[in-house]
């Protein structure tokens, strides 16, 4: 008959059992915890001893686990008979397969991100901004109209288009882009500066012969306030120059005929 030294002789520590298995001792306690390999008693000095069987379970966790099983699967598939092991296996290759096929795509938007100020607007939107930048318009004011694009395209993409087509036009009167720039150049000035005057008289007059030219058009404009307010206020970038210029704009627009 076995004493009990002898059984002890028998059985295996911790560590032991970790490497046999090719895991760590963490990883042992965590599996116990999660109740997918049992936990032995102690023995009379206070050890926990593991037998062959442990091993043997633990190698079996191991290698699910490694091949992409959840653990929270991994009970349930140790004492399944053959058939249903095959089938609970073939539903998590599924499974995985629909992981992989998610971390692709977030692979690739992550690797859009490196388009930079690109990302966020159609290619038709970043190709209008970087003709800005090349007209001579400063980084800032390209961002605030960025920003709006943004928006834009995101609640009104039919808008966007046709404010898109509007502004490309646009941007090739000389006109214009003088008063593109000439409003640029108007950040820094004081809302005192008499220019202030005369750029918004000049830019009545431009928007009054585009609407000349537009009648009997379809109208482009913006219909929905709600819309409107959301892509005006998204610019951000503001003086007191450019409130100066809304405000006379606003005398000037009540003051027409």
């Amino acid at each position: 008959m076995m004493t009990g030294s002898n059984a002890d002789r028998r059985m295996i520590t911790i560590g032991q059992l970790a490497g046999y298995a090719g895991v760590t001792i963490k990883a042992v306690r965590h599996y116990h915890q999660r109740g997918l390999l049992e936990e032995p008693p102690r023995d009379s000095s206070g050890y926990r001893r593991y037998s062959a069987e442990h091993a043997i379970a633990l190698i079996k966790i191991k290698t699910l686990a490694e091949a992409g099983v959840p653990l929270a699967r991994i009970k349930e598939l140790l004492g399944v008979e053959p058939d249903r092991f095959v089938a609970a296996i073939a539903e998590i290759d599924r499974n995985l397969q629909d992981k992989g096929e998610e971390l692709r795509r977030t692979r690739e938007r992550i690797a859009r991100l490196s388009a930079g100020d690109r990302l966020f607007v159609s290619p038709e939107v970043a190709d209008f901004l970087d003709q800005l930048l090349e007209l001579g318009v400063s980084q800032r004011s390209v961002q605030s109209e960025r920003n709006g694009w943004i928006l834009m395209q995101s609640v009104s993409p039919k808008h966007a288009a046709i404010w898109l087509a509007d502004k490309r036009a646009a941007l090739s009167d000389p006109e214009f882009r003088e008063l593109y720039l000439e409003y640029e150049a108007a950040f820094d000035w004081s809302p005192d500066d008499p220019r202030l005057y005369a750029l918004a008289n000049r830019t009545q007059r431009w928007l009054a012969g585009q609407s000349s030219a537009r009648k009997g058009a379809a109208d482009g404009s913006i219909q929905d306030p709600a819309i409107a307010r959301l892509v005006a206020t998204s610019a951000g970038a503001s003086s007191p120059a450019w409130d100066r210029l809304t405000e006379i704009a606003k005398e000037l627009k009540a003051d027409s005929p």
